[in-house]
């Protein structure tokens, strides 16, 4: 009898701690101190913010992208840039990277210090690598590594990892996570969960559709502790470059069966002979499936507009259209129901603005396609336009390209 007792039991404790763990909810991440202030990041899809009512909602750090890849410049950091600091905030700086190779990753860290420079930011300097394409988790790392060595050694700034908590789980490694800390992204959760490699955090995003003063509709929304904050705020060395934003809008818009450019310049609200003159076309009443056009027009002021809504209309594509997202219009309307919109009905579109080139999605297109016809990475679409499933896109929907 004593015999069976000793062999059972370890069976017993081991089936009872089975069964603890099964209800004990998974361990969370702590933060690194106990200092933690309200935040934000902040890119071109907010548009024009106020910086001042943001400070008053309780707003004490912005982190602000100030570019995608290898070349592409968000036209509104320097302006974000220069009002989050008249108000106050601590600012910090993120990059989107979409290298697919050291050397790419290497690249791409110059050019975001290049971007920073002449600036003098609060917090450090992010990495945001996010969206992998085919590469493993080692090749992932490497890059992540020279990247972050790079531009470490070039700004003379401390850097920080931004990813989710599932890639902090499968993709980054253990050594990377003793060099750097890491501002983690879960959504919905009071605490982060613990991914085996971080013991803490310094920043957490925990909402993507947040709300705060200041900015029309969605804005991710962040909590920082001191960890975030760098020891050196001193200008990072060289020339201050001020983007130059563009003061035009040009759409590409592929010819589908049954198009007409009557139906066209109404769909983009042109004219005809604007689209001829353009393009070149010979005989309008001649134009092909397939055909390439490209529609410019001046870039909206910043400020109010309003729209009229017509038939075959839906909030997406009113939101392409003007640049601006769904729930900035839900916001400014006071819309119930972001799926019920008539015929008619007069929209209100806040700070619609938009320059630079854009493609206008149409039925049957993907990213695919789209990189294809206009020979811009798909990584570096899906970066520019915050797109969080590159899978996803819609009809009516303009991407930006460059």
């Amino acid at each position: 009898m004593k015999f069976k007792f000793s062999r059972i039991l370890p069976l017993m404790l081991c089936t009872g701690t089975m069964a603890f763990a099964a209800v004990v909810p998974a361990r969370a991440l702590p933060p690194s101190g106990e200092e933690i202030f309200e935040g934000m990041d902040v890119s071109e899809f907010q548009g024009d913010i106020d910086f001042e009512r943001a400070a008053s909602d309780g707003i004490r750090a912005v982190y602000i992208r100030v570019g995608v890849g290898s070349s592409y410049v968000d036209p509104y950091f320097h302006e974000n840039y220069e009002k989050a600091k008249d108000a106050g905030l601590y600012v910090g700086f993120y990059h989107y990277v979409t290298a697919r190779s050291v050397e790419e990753g290497r690249q791409q860290a110059e050019f975001f210090a290049s971007l920073v420079t002449g600036r003098e930011p609060d917090m450090r300097l992010a990495m945001d690598f996010e969206s992998f394409g085919s590469l493993n988790a080692e090749e992932v790392n490497e890059i992540s590594r020279e990247y972050l060595r790079t531009l470490t050694s070039t700004t003379g700034k401390d850097a920080v990892v931004y990813s989710d908590t599932s890639n902090a789980i499968n993709v980054f490694d253990e050594a990377l996570a003793r060099e750097y800390p890491l501002w983690v992204a879960e959504y919905g959760v009071e605490e982060p969960a613990d991914n085996g490699k971080w013991d803490s955090w310094v920043g957490f995003q925990f909402a993507d559709v947040g709300r705060v003063a200041g900015i029309s509709g969605d804005v991710d929304r962040d909590r920082f502790t001191d960890g975030i904050l760098l020891d050196d705020r001193s200008a990072i060395a060289g020339e201050r470059k001020i983007p130059v934003r563009s003061d035009s809008q040009r759409i590409i818009v592929y010819v589908r069966p049954g198009d007409t450019l009557f139906r066209i310049a109404r769909e983009y609200d042109t004219t005809v002979p604007a689209i001829v003159r353009e393009n070149n076309i010979v005989d309008p009443n001649r134009i092909f499936v397939g055909q390439r056009l490209t529609i410019t027009k001046d870039a909206r002021d910043s400020g109010a507009e309003t729209y009229i809504v017509r038939s075959g209309d839906t909030l997406s594509s009113i939101a392409g259209r003007f640049g601006v997202s769904v729930s900035a219009i839900v916001s400014a309307n006071n819309i119930e129901n972001p799926n019920v919109i008539f015929e008619g009905e007069t929209l209100r579109i806040p700070s619609a603005k938009k320059a630079g080139t854009f493609y206008a999605v149409r039925n049957g297109d993907t990213l695919s396609r789209i990189s294809t016809l206009e020979g811009v990475p798909v990584s570096e679409i899906a970066g520019i336009n915050r797109l969080r499933n590159p899978d996803v896109i819609r009809s009516g929907q303009q991407l930006k390209l460059y």
